[in-house]
């Protein structure tokens, strides 16, 4: 398992369609992939559970990946949030 923390740079957060792109993105990975923000852990594979933390633009957020590909899932994904956008 790997995790780090990261801060939102994309302009218009995880919210709506950055959101569904992550999930889109997670889901290239066969790991499991999690998102926690302020204590609440979501599936970073549904939607629901992306939209359930409304992520914004400058917000702290730790992505934990865990399975056979984690090391380039977790560089991915990092990445895809850090940018400004997409």
């Amino acid at each position: 398992m790997v995790q780090v923390k990261t801060t939102i740079n994309l302009k218009t957060g995880l919210q709506a369609r950055p959101a569904a792109l992550f999930v889109q993105e997670a889901n290239h990975f066969s790991s499991r992939v999690e998102i926690e923000k302020s204590g609440k852990k979501v599936n970073a594979k549904s939607i629901m559970g992306m939209m359930s933390i409304a992520a914004r633009k400058g917000e702290e957020i730790t992505i934990i990946v865990q399975g056979p590909d984690e090391n380039e899932a977790i560089e991915t994904l990092k990445a895809f949030v850090e940018k400004e956008e997409i």
